[in-house]
């Protein structure tokens, strides 16, 4: 919570700039994902994921949700009564990083999925910061999705318990230019640190 607090240095001169558009955190137990506006600028940014069986391009897409994680504990489970001790225990010490890419259509009203307000300015850096960790050519791993419409990509940085998948979502955040924590390790540290930062309503 303390370090959810603390501000971290900001790195971008956009930090300052006004709130012009949202995008969408959607939170599960133990995991954040960042959810895109499907505007012309993410479609033409990621459209190689058509040819992941990601339809980006599709009109009816209005999201795209990115999230980072342990490729072990990340791909290796449907869900979390799958999760073996060797599975946690591999994340725990240290996994290479892969990035989860999904679309969606109209996203329902839920708990779960809050609008973070932010500038066009930090959409822009967000969407640069999401493909510097994917490197110059995105390389789609053979793994199952969790679906017929996701596609897992190897990704820069390496998961362990210091650094998780909320850390890196606060990592991104702060590295756009948003006033963000320190470090947020958990869903929790992540919804504090908007709400402490004003990013959030209500």
């Amino acid at each position: 919570m303390v370090l959810a607090s603390l501000t971290a240095p900001l790195g971008s001169e956009s930090a300052q700039t006004s709130a012009e558009t949202e995008i969408v955190r959607a939170a599960g137990p133990i995991h954040y994902d960042i959810l895109l506006p499907a505007d012309s600028d993410t479609r033409a940014a990621f459209a190689f994921l058509d040819a992941a069986s990601v339809p980006i391009g599709s009109p009816a897409v209005q999201w795209l949700s990115v999230g980072w994680g342990s490729q072990a504990f990340y791909t290796a489970t449907g869900s979390y009564r799958d999760v073996s001790l060797c599975t946690v225990w591999q994340a725990a010490t240290g996994d290479v990083g892969v990035i989860r890419f999904e679309v969606y259509r109209a996203l329902p009203a839920h708990p779960s999925l809050r609008c973070v307000k932010v500038s066009q300015a930090h959409l822009d850096a967000l969407r640069a910061a999401i493909m510097g960790d994917l490197g110059v050519v995105p390389d789609v791993l053979s793994l199952d999705g969790f679906s017929m419409t996701d596609a897992f990509y190897a990704a820069a940085g390496r998961f362990h318990l210091l650094s998780t998948c909320n850390v890196w979502v606060g990592q991104k955040l702060a590295d756009v230019g948003m006033t963000f924590g320190i470090w947020t390790p958990a869903p929790y540290s992540v919804t504090l640190s908007l709400w402490w930062n004003g990013y959030l309503d209500g």
